[in-house]
């Protein structure tokens, strides 16, 4: 493996082309690389755990979470940082700190996010950036509106196999791509006959369960359940990502590994609005997102880049080309269809098919720079202004983008995007999906 880049060696050469593509945040509070941000952690079980050591040359100042074990453990080794059930509060009584971190479920994200932007707070957030279209739209804006720095946890984004297949594709190795794929082997969700028959039972639900269990002790399950309508507690829910599955807190598959595979195919072919989206799969469940399911976007041209066709798969369903033997059947995997030729690519690795067409191919000079890692990348930006490469303005188009094959998928028809007028001209039903109603008390204004 590559050294990893020192955070002076990042900010050298983050002028090159590529990391350049993303505007860097005007900083309001500078500061040199020396100097620690006082950081808020909302959500610090799980993922938002993961997140806590690489924050360790900073200063932790306050954590957040709905689950007072969780939050008992980690105060522990944090006993400096001031303690909070509610991210409500924490910003209402507590805003001595430089930045957040929000790691709470995805239902709760924007209204984690939205509150620390109006504070001028640089914020880091897990994917996807918003439980829907209209929350990603008010993250993005609000972000650019305000002077700090932001990044959506797409952690495959720093890594080097990414990078070299962007320069790859934008320097033309494969021609013109007019046509993409990207597929997943990860099923969480409601399962079909098919579903259960390849996956097990291991992620199988059925319906929301009419059971109502006892809530685990120092579980604040109410500010769990956030902006969502009420519903007894269930295991089916917490603890772990099995919410991920019910659309009242998640949004399945897509939007979950949405947010990693799709960002190579948006990043290297620079996409952003697609026109048309269409879905297809099981019948669409009213509380459960499908484990199998693919969608079909239809991009226009970008600069010199033509139209393009992408289309997500997951679960059992995988592009013909693939079934068929005509590359490497990896389990997952994003594939470009140029006219000179095939790129494949996955998390760590990338192929140039056919193969013997490319031999002796000159790679173009690396252009990309290198990251020190997705959340030291953010840091470095918060303390120098420094460019991130997923901030909010590019993962809030690719949040949206995500979210509008579930829409499509739900509503069952091939639908047409107006991505100014955030609605479907020829579906009105969507405005339902694209927005959701809160509950009393939660407000994203």
């Amino acid at each position: 493996m590559a050294r990893p880049t020192t955070r002076r060696q990042f900010l050298k050469t983050s002028a090159v082309a590529g990391t350049s593509l993303f505007a860097a945040p005007a900083i309001l509070r500078a500061k040199n690389l020396n100097e620690k941000l006082n950081v808020a952690c909302i959500g610090v079980g799980g993922r938002g755990g993961s997140h806590l050591p690489a924050l360790a040359d900073e200063n932790v100042t306050a954590i957040c979470d709905v689950f007072e074990p969780t939050l008992g453990k980690v105060s522990e080794k944090y006993p400096q940082a001031k303690k909070f059930a509610d991210f409500r509060k924490l910003f209402d009584h507590d805003r001595d700190f430089d930045a957040v971190v929000v790691s709470t479920c995805e239902h709760t994200h924007a209204f984690a996010t939205y509150p620390a932007l109006l504070l001028n707070k640089h914020v880091y957030c897990e994917k996807p950036l918003t439980h829907n279209i209209w929350e990603a739209r008010q993250i993005r804006e609000t972000a650019s509106r305000v002077k700090v720095a932001t990044q959506m946890g797409i952690q495959i984004h720093s890594g080097e196999n990414y990078r070299r297949v962007v320069e790859l594709i934008q320097a033309g190795a494969i021609g013109p791509v007019r046509e993409a794929h990207v597929w997943v082997g990860r099923a969480w969700g409601r399962q079909s006959a098919e579903d259960a028959k390849k996956f097990g039972d291991i992620v199988h639900v059925e319906e929301r369960p009419t059971e109502v269990q006892p809530v685990p002790q120092g579980l604040d399950w109410d500010l769990w359940l956030g902006p969502a309508k009420p519903r007894p507690f269930h295991n089916v829910y917490f603890p772990g990502p099995k919410w991920y599955r019910w659309w009242d807190f998640g949004s399945g598959t897509m939007s979950d590994l949405g947010s990693h595979w799709n960002d190579l195919p948006f990043w290297a072919l620079k996409l952003k609005a697609p026109l048309t989206i269409e879905a297809s799969g099981p019948p669409p469940h009213p509380e459960l997102a499908p484990a199998s399911m693919q969608a079909t976007y239809e991009y226009g041209p970008r600069g010199d880049m033509p139209a393009v066709k992408m289309t997500w798969h997951q679960g059992v369903n995988k592009p013909a080309i693939w079934t068929n033997g005509g590359i490497p059947k990896w389990d997952s995997g994003a594939l470009f269809i140029g006219d000179k030729g095939m790129l494949l690519s996955d998390y760590n690795k990338h192929v140039l098919l056919p193969e013997k067409d490319f031999e002796g191919y000159q790679r173009p000079a690396p252009s990309i720079a290198k990251s020190p890692g997705l959340m030291h990348e953010w840091l470095i930006a918060c303390k120098t202004g420094a460019p991130t490469t997923c901030n909010f303005e590019y993962s809030g188009w690719l949040t949206e983008a995500n979210h509008l094959g579930n829409v499509a998928y739900r509503l069952g028809k091939k639908i047409k995007w107006d991505a100014a007028e955030l609605n479907c001209p020829n579906a009105p039903e969507a405005d339902r999906l694209i927005r959701r109603e809160y509950r009393p008390g939660w407000c994203l204004c």
